[in-house]
C-alpha cells in the first residue's frame, strides 16, 4: 500500500477520477444518498489516498481551519468494500488527525460523523457535540478532536 498527501492541483486526473468513482460508489450508490459531492471544497483541501497499484483504497480530504468550521476538518472519508474489515478506516483517520495537527496545531478537528459511527470516531479520540441531526436524510452528529492543553 501506498500513502500520498496531495493538494487538489496535484491530483493526476488517473487519481481524480478514482476519487470521484469511490465517493460516488459508496456515498452514493451503496448509501443511497442523493448529495451535492461536488461542493467546492476539493480545490482547497489537501487529498489522502491509500493506493495500490493502479487502485484506490481509501481515501479522505482534509480542510484548513475556516473553511468549514472554525477548526480544521477530514472529510468524506470513505474505504473500498472489497478493504473493509481490515481497520484500513481506522489508519486513515488516524493519519489525517496527525495530518491536521501538523498543519494546524492549535485547530482541534472537527467532522460531521454519520451516526451509527460515533463509536468508531469516539474510539479515535472525537468527542460528539449537539445533537443527532439528518444531513442529506442520514443521521449525523458534529465530533470534535481536541488539542491536548485546550
Amino acid at each position: 500500500m501506498q500513502w500520498d498527501i496531495l493538494p487538489f492541483t496535484e491530483l493526476s486526473l488517473h487519481w481524480l477520477y478514482a476519487v470521484l468513482r469511490l465517493r460516488q460508489n459508496v456515498f452514493v450508490v451503496e448509501q443511497r444518498c442523493a448529495y451535492q459531492d461536488i461542493d467546492d471544497l476539493d480545490q482547497r483541501a489537501t487529498h489522502m489516498l491509500c493506493t495500490r497499484d493502479t487502485g484506490l483504497l481509501a481515501y479522505q480530504r482534509c480542510l484548513p481551519p475556516g473553511l468549514s468550521y472554525p477548526q480544521s476538518s477530514l472529510g468524506r472519508i470513505v474505504v473500498c468494500p472489497t478493504m473493509r474489515g481490515q481497520q484500513l478506516g481506522r489508519e486513515v483517520v488516524q493519519r489525517g488527525i496527525a495530518y491536521n495537527l501538523s498543519q494546524w496545531p492549535n485547530s482541534g478537528i472537527r467532522i460531521n460523523a454519520q451516526a451509527h459511527l460515533q463509536p468508531f470516531y469516539a474510539s479515535l479520540g472525537f468527542v460528539g457535540e449537539g445533537s443527532e441531526y439528518l444531513l442529506d436524510d442520514i443521521p449525523h452528529r458534529q465530533m470534535c478532536y481536541q488539542v491536548v492543553g485546550e
